[in-house]
């Protein structure tokens, strides 16, 4: 059957998503438009197709366990020198982000795996593009806030042509939080 590329993420619902994508593009990143805006859980990961319906199966028991709870970015970082990548940061959530991958990376499941930097929930903004675009996608994002109740993560797989497509989503077991609030954007004129 061969072997597949999936990774496990919280994808930045509309109009969060759309927008930062597109200024992910506008930074100069070829790889915006095939990945999807959202924050990691699961890196890519390359399993057995054939193992899919038990990853799925971990995966729902993950969901099942898990709980809304509120999501709010704000403000920009980096993990420059050690990676070429510039993000918006996980200001409130990122505790159930750091709970959610550890299950989903489990040792008694089937996506056990070590990650090669320590778990830091955020949405890439930039990644390996020339040093000036960084600057202006950690500066042009500084004051970018957005905040939404998070109900759940999808599983991805990454196609031949590079591209990430949801094969399917996870909801939580729990209630549902209400709206936090919505999108804040204030950026400068160019």
């Amino acid at each position: 059957m061969g072997t597949v590329t999936i990774g496990v993420s919280i994808a930045v619902p509309e109009p969060h998503g759309s927008l930062l994508q597109e200024l992910r593009a506008g930074f100069g990143d070829p790889a915006a438009h095939g990945i999807p805006t959202h924050v990691t859980l699961l890196p890519p990961t390359e399993v057995e197709a054939g193992a899919l319906p038990a990853v799925e199966a971990h995966l729902v028991s993950v969901a099942a366990a898990g709980r809304p709870f509120p999501m709010r970015l704000c403000g920009t970082g980096t993990f420059r020198p050690l990676s070429p990548v510039v993000f918006v940061q996980v200001v409130e959530g990122g505790a159930a982000c750091s709970w959610l991958q550890e299950r989903v990376r489990a040792a008694s499941g089937p996506l056990a795996r070590e990650l090669q930097f320590p778990y830091h929930p955020h949405v890439t903004v930039a990644h390996g593009i020339a040093d000036e675009a960084m600057d202006r996608a950690y500066e042009e994002l500084a004051d970018y806030e957005a905040e939404w109740p998070c109900t759940g993560f999808a599983l991805y797989e990454q196609g031949a042509d590079g591209v990430w497509r949801k094969l399917r989503e996870f909801p939580f077991g729990g209630t549902t939080v209400p709206p936090q609030g919505s999108a804040r954007r204030t950026l400068p004129a160019r």
